[in-house]
């Protein structure tokens, strides 16, 4: 078995101050050595339960601690998130995920977490969900019930982690990714860029997550939207060279991994996305919602892809599916 490498902190400084055109270009050779070029994944995050969070997650409107002016909803019926599934794959999608704002997905609800699953499934999509933390014991059930994907974010450095959120501790995060890994269920985990950290805190976030015994299948980099009402309203906003260089990086430590273009897209301009591509980004939410925050709808994100030249990218797992089918 080959011995896996282990980056440090001066190497992963170096790659950041990379010329661009030299770092854009060691990214593409890379994301084209693993990856189809040209090719993006396409995904559709929907709110399956909102707002009422009792986390305190400096960036999230759904925060109870927190005034948003966000209104609450309870979960939604499997019947109702299953129209949610095929309206996406029906625009394009390949992968559905669901969300809740929970800080730990409770017994009473596993059961209709799993119908969930089962169901989108049976529509041909990848499935993802995002729930809060996990034990084993729930990984595994969701493990069980065929579940393709588990998001849980480590959101920034272990150092910068603390200022952003002091109701979860970064090993619980940790522990949660152990526990979907120990599942079978392959990990989708990234962070938050624009928050007021360091370059530093974005290279201990990246580090973290290509020194683990196996790196996510999924690393989503997201750009901070600034919510009215929580705690990070009015942070600068990062330029965005920095964060073309963040996704570069990630490409260049985590050669197999999906890189997701995620939150923050609304704000971006097309030549801004253009480059995250060129970095390595190969993956994107479609739909105009995020959970709660805007996003660019389907119709924009289609015409982008033309005038980019940039195809969607179906998973081999469902290549293989629709083969079966015929």
């Amino acid at each position: 078995m080959e011995e896996k490498t282990l980056y440090t902190k001066e190497e992963c400084a170096a790659l950041f101050e990379l010329p661009l055109m030299d770092l854009l270009l060691k990214a593409q050779i890379i994301h084209r050595e693993n990856f189809p070029a040209n090719a993006i994944q396409v995904s559709t995050l929907v709110s399956i339960k909102t707002g009422g969070c009792p986390e305190d997650c400096a960036y999230c409107p759904q925060s109870a601690h927190y005034n948003t002016q966000l209104e609450r909803e309870k979960l939604m019926m499997v019947d109702d998130v299953l129209a949610k599934a095929k309206e996406a794959k029906d625009s394009g999608a390949s992968r559905f995920c669901m969300g809740a704002a929970w800080r730990h997905l409770g017994k009473r609800e596993m059961d209709s977490m799993k119908e969930m699953v089962v169901k989108v499934k049976e529509l041909g999509l990848e499935t993802c969900m995002t729930l809060g933390m996990l034990t084993q014991d729930q990984a595994n059930e969701l493990g069980s019930a065929g579940l393709d994907y588990y998001n849980h974010n480590l959101d920034s450095s272990p150092e910068y982690y603390e200022k952003i959120i002091t109701t979860r501790t970064y090993k619980d995060r940790l522990q949660t990714i152990e526990n979907v890994r120990g599942a079978g269920i392959n990990v989708c985990s990234g962070g938050i860029i624009g928050m007021g950290e360091g370059r530093i805190d974005r290279i201990g976030l990246l580090l973290q997550l290509a020194n683990m015994p196996e790196p996510p299948e999924s690393v989503p980099i997201n750009m901070l939207i600034a919510v009215e009402g929580t705690p990070l309203a009015g942070t600068p906003k990062l330029d965005p060279i920095e964060f073309v260089r963040t996704i570069g990086v990630t490409r260049i430590l985590m050669p197999k991994t999906m890189v997701r273009l995620s939150a923050g897209r609304e704000d971006m301009s097309e030549e801004t996305q253009a480059l995250c591509f060129m970095a390595g980004a190969n993956s994107i939410f479609y739909g105009e919602k995020l959970l709660t925050c805007k996003n660019p709808d389907e119709n924009h994100d289609r015409q982008l892809f033309k005038k980019l030249g940039l195809v969607p990218l179906i998973p081999e797992a469902l290549q293989t599916e629709a083969t079966e089918n015929v």
